[in-house]
């Protein structure tokens, strides 16, 4: 079959915006259909399930333990965005609606018992309209696991059930509105795929930013895990300063991160940040490699959550191992990939916490 020479240019055309050629674009579609999308759409399926699930605990069709399961396993997707906090999520306070930490001063027992008081037919409009302190999933674990409530009795059920219900239409609706933010036509998925875009220019911007988010995020647990450690408090504990200690998920939160980030190094077809690594650069591969194994095999040898760990002097220098195995993590991002990318960070919002 004959075809005109302009019929071949636009196909050659066509073709080569389908597979793009430059490595850094290539992997920016790669990361956000392979490891970004999955991510967000299991997050919006964990929001989904913990909606019900306070719908049916609270109509008497599951019981505590159930609904513990669901809340779990929606922080656990949570923990999982932290290295991909990219596009819609780092708008209009987002993220501070599904977790409000570090809670320094128990913000958020305080607020929900004050806003319960206030409003003790709680509705989701009520809700949409506090603070964020009591909208997130911080605020949902303070109902099911404080000592201070028993959600086996009947007045407190019905006192918190309002809320708890609320809250999980309100991660829902979030979630929800974030992932067909993504998945829309010309979304923030497309975003990745094909510049220049309204969010960026050329594929090494949309690189920036998920490098940027993972490097945030691997500072982030530090923290998470310096807070209760106490190296800010000179070598005293604070325990209550860690992440979901109510549920002493602590430690399986920061093992969700750093999942994630590690998916973003590998991609889910090896196509990921380690993908543009040359030969020449093959000692630095090695190098983020080993480091995450190291990170890794730690966290697997903890065991036990973090609240028992840190009463223990042996297991703190554990825990501080593993501190410095998170640092040197965060330091080769930060510094020699994000050189060898020819990547400028930029300001981190944690420098100087």
């Amino acid at each position: 079959m004959y075809r005109s020479p302009l019929t071949l240019t636009l196909l050659s055309v066509l073709l080569s915006a389908c597979t793009p050629s430059d490595p850094q674009q290539k992997v920016t579609a790669a990361l956000a259909d392979g490891v970004v999308l999955p991510a967000y759409s299991s997050w919006a399926e964990a929001d989904q399930k913990l909606s019900a699930s306070s719908q049916a605990f609270c109509s008497g069709k599951q019981d505590l333990p159930q609904a513990r399961e669901a809340f779990v396993a929606a922080q656990s997707a949570w923990a999982g965005l932290q290295t991909i906090l990219v596009g819609p999520m780092t708008e209009g306070n987002k993220a501070w609606q599904v977790q409000f930490w570090p809670d320094k001063k128990n913000l958020v027992a305080r607020q929900v018992q004050t806003l319960l008081k206030n409003k003790p037919q709680l509705t989701p409009e009520d809700l949409a309209k506090s603070s964020v302190v009591v909208q997130g999933l911080t605020a949902y674990e303070y109902i099911l696991y404080d000592e201070s409530i028993d959600l086996t009795d009947d007045q407190q059920k019905k006192l918190y059930c309002p809320l708890i219900t609320a809250i999980g239409e309100h991660q829902q609706k979030l979630s929800a509105e974030v992932l067909a933010d993504w998945q829309a036509k010309d979304g923030v998925a497309t975003e990745f795929k094909q510049f220049p875009n309204n969010r960026y220019a050329e594929a090494q911007e949309a690189l920036a930013d998920l490098l940027r988010s993972q490097v945030t995020a691997i500072d982030v647990l530090k923290k998470k895990l310096g807070a209760p450690l106490g190296r800010q408090s000179k070598g005293h504990p604070q325990p209550y300063q860690a992440e979901a200690w109510r549920s002493n998920a602590s430690l399986s939160n920061i093992a969700a991160t750093l999942a994630s980030a590690e998916r973003i190094w590998h991609g889910a077809n090896q196509d990921g940040l380690q993908s543009l690594l040359g030969s020449d650069q093959d000692a630095l591969k090695k190098r983020i490699d080993a480091a995450y194994v190291d990170t890794r095999q730690r966290l697997a040898a903890l065991q036990r959550p973090l609240s028992e760990l840190l009463k223990e002097e042996d297991s703190r220098i554990r825990l501080n191992e593993f501190y410095d195995s998170l640092n040197v993590l965060h330091r080769l991002h930060e510094g020699e990939l994000a050189s060898t990318l020819g990547i400028q960070l930029g300001f981190n919002a944690n420098d100087g916490d």
